[in-house]
C-alpha cells in the first residue's frame, strides 16, 4: 500500500522560509516523478513544482520561481520543497503526488 506523507508546514511571516517534506513508502520512489500541489480555499489546485524521477528535471509555476526550489532524496525515500520569501499568497495546504497518489497535506500560513 502507498503512503505518501507530507511534513514542514506552519506559521511563517512574509519574507520568511519553511521547508516541506514528502516521505513515500510502498512504492518504488526512484521510478516517479514527483509533484507538488497546493490549494487554498475557494482556489483551483495549483502545480507548484515538479521534479523528474532521477532529479534532472524541474520545472515551477511562474508564482514561486526564483522563490522555490525542489528536490529529492532517492535513498531516503524523500521529496522536498524548499520555500523562500515566503508571501500571503502562498498560503495553501500542500500536497505531494507521485504516481497518482497523494498524501494528507500539510498547511502552509503566511501571515504577519
Amino acid at each position: 500500500q502507498v503512503h505518501l506523507v507530507e511534513s514542514g508546514g506552519g506559521l511563517v511571516h512574509p519574507g520568511g522560509s519553511l521547508g516541506l517534506s514528502c516521505v513515500a513508502s510502498g512504492v518504488t520512489f526512484s521510478r516517479y516523478a514527483v509533484t507538488w500541489y497546493r490549494q487554498s480555499p475557494g482556489k483551483e489546485r495549483e502545480l507548484v513544482a515538479g521534479i523528474s524521477d532521477k532529479g534532472g528535471l524541474r520545472h515551477y509555476a511562474d508564482s514561486v520561481k526564483g522563490r522555490f526550489t525542489i528536490s529529492r532524496d532517492n535513498a531516503k525515500n524523500t521529496a522536498y520543497l524548499q520555500m523562500n520569501n515566503l508571501k500571503p499568497d502562498d498560503t495553501a495546504t500542500y500536497y505531494c503526488e507521485i504516481g497518482m497518489y497523494w498524501g494528507q497535506g500539510t498547511q502552509v500560513t503566511v501571515s504577519s
